[in-house]
């Protein structure tokens, strides 16, 4: 028996799993040209106010970590919502550990629309969101499978 195809998956979603991972995909393609734009304008030493250079390693690697992400996400691969949980918590915990000093002298540019208040949100988001969509993802192959059979086996 053959795969089923994206789209018969994408549809054998539950509606709010398909917009978590769409939530996800647009999410981790902002975060790419975020960090792609970064890349243009500073090259290497884009996130040289990171004084840690493991940050600044890891904030350059989500060039290649964010749209791999993205990937996996539209694909329905499970480890897509593990990947997005694992770079999400990277993410925030790096942020957090390089603005620390900021964060903690001017506390209300916590609040800003821009840095760690969103980079948070969505951290907590995908915290909560990743094991239901997996499962989600789990359960959509097999019932396009399932589906898939069905029509093979009419047709014959």
């Amino acid at each position: 028996m053959t795969r089923p195809r994206l789209g018969q998956r994408w549809s054998a979603l539950p509606v709010w799993a398909r917009w978590v991972a769409a939530t996800y995909a647009f999410a981790f393609t902002q975060g790419t040209c975020a960090h792609l734009i970064d890349l243009a304008r500073g090259g290497v030493h884009a996130y040289a106010a990171f004084p840690q250079v493991p940050l600044q390693v890891f904030f350059i690697s989500l060039v290649i970590l964010d749209p791999l992400t993205v990937f996996l996400v539209i694909r329905l691969h499970r480890a897509g919502p593990w990947l997005a949980c694992g770079v999400m918590l990277a993410d925030a915990t790096a942020n957090w550990v390089g603005n620390w000093q900021r964060a903690t002298a001017d506390p209300a540019a916590l609040l800003r629309p821009v840095g760690l208040l969103p980079i948070t949100l969505f951290t907590l988001y995908v915290l909560v969101t990743c094991i239901p969509l997996h499962r989600a993802l789990a359960v959509s192959r097999k019932a396009a499978e399932g589906r898939r059979g069905a029509r093979e086996g009419a047709l014959r």
